[in-house]
């Protein structure tokens, strides 16, 4: 069989399987591009299964694009919280506002207006002109290039862009006229379902038969992938302050800066820490150095028990965390501080680095990465 035959046979017998097995999943019940694109924004490191209940909760929230342009940032970081990657939230926001002063609240349909949003890269730009509008543009992510690179036995590396480059001219040849937004999804579907990257299902590949990598026995080897370097460990210990007083019965909060990792959102108080050669945080210095940086932010709080490890990851470092319980001392606190965290509303804007007293019944209110969430539950459980 030559290369077009081999093409022709791809393109059709994966379209035929895409129609009889394809997953019901919410945002391909319609053809809403503003749906899409969400989905699409949530899926980016992110299983299906685990966006599925975002999504409904997102689009519930903010029904269309100039709902989500118009509302606070808070409300978007907390209706996003747990799904990770918070920057995709913020680009998210920043390109409704785009959509909505620049295309009058609809999703635009070309080319040149879709990459112009932020946020919006090759792949997902090619997904929303393709999938919502129908327009023959490839939507290339991990899935499609696993695929390609299996049947045509592709050995370039996959993470150089001359090797993308290469398989999104490819995916213009394979997507057969009319059917772009259906053939670019196929190829997506089988890569999530059967050319898996670990024990694909070949037995069951609708094209199987013309698959280079199976005839060559070297389907496991493919595709060819760089190894990215391992996330950069850093040490911290966490400040859990229980308060007294008038704020008995609550923990101190702190928002993040405006810019960089994790911006804007709300987290416990914390600091990088040496490990010691044990290779755990000791205890008397950890607690010196908490109570330091406590006292420069305005806290006075007196070092308390150890409460708990935790870790969280991010693409280029991993947090290793010590959780120590603190206590407030008699509300003593530098007046700048005071200011900063007796602001009445969680509406309000804040200054940066504001601290906040909470109960378990304010989580609702503010967004915290994953981590800290876990610890908060974790310690109103216990009280």
């Amino acid at each position: 069989m030559n290369q077009t035959e081999q093409k022709k046979f791809f393109s059709t017998h994966l379209l035929e399987w895409y129609m009889q097995n394809k997953r019901d999943l919410p945002w391909r019940r319609h053809r809403n591009p503003y749906y899409i694109w969400v989905s699409e924004i949530m899926l980016q490191q992110t299983r299906v299964d685990t966006v599925i209940p975002y999504f409904h909760r997102f689009i519930e929230r903010f029904p269309t694009v100039e709902d989500l342009a118009d509302a606070p940032e808070q409300d978007v970081l907390k209706c996003w919280e747990g799904l990770g990657y918070y920057s995709r939230a913020r680009n998210l926001q920043a390109a409704a506002k785009q959509v909505k002063e620049q295309h009058d609240g609809q999703v635009p349909d070309d080319k040149p207006s879709v990459f112009a949003l932020k946020g919006v890269g090759p792949y997902t730009a090619g997904a929303i002109l393709s999938i919502a509008f129908n327009k023959p543009e490839p939507a290339v992510d991990g899935n499609v290039m696993r695929v390609l690179s299996r049947y045509f036995l592709i050995e370039e590396d996959i993470m150089k862009g001359s090797t993308r480059s290469l398989m999104e001219r490819l995916v213009v040849e394979l997507i057969p006229e009319g059917r772009a937004s259906d053939f670019n999804q196929a190829l997506m579907e089988l890569g999530a379902l059967v050319c898996t990257p670990k024990s694909p299902k070949c037995l069951t590949c609708p094209v199987m038969e013309h698959c280079t990598a199976r005839i060559e026995g070297v389907v496991e080897s493919l595709p060819v992938k760089t190894k990215a370097k391992p996330p950069r460990p850093e040490y911290r210990v966490v400040a859990l302050v229980e308060g007294t007083g008038s704020h008995a019965g609550k923990v101190l909060i702190r928002q993040r800066p405006q810019e960089g990792l994790l911006a804007r959102m709300w987290e416990l108080p914390h600091v990088q820490v040496p490990l010691s050669r044990s290779g755990r945080i000791p205890d008397e210095p950890a607690m010196d150095i908490l109570s330091g940086a406590l006292l420069e932010e305005g806290v006075v709080a007196r070092p308390g028990e150890y409460m708990m490890d935790a870790e969280h990851t991010f693409s280029h470092i991993h947090w290793n965390l010590q959780v120590y319980r603190c206590r407030e001392e008699e509300q003593l606190m530098a007046a700048e501080a005071k200011e900063a965290y007796t602001l009445s509303h969680p509406g309000e804007e804040t200054p940066e680095g504001a601290l906040r007293w909470i109960g378990e019944e304010d989580m609702a209110l503010y967004a915290f990465p994953n981590v800290f969430l876990k610890i908060l539950r974790e310690y109103f459980k216990m009280h």
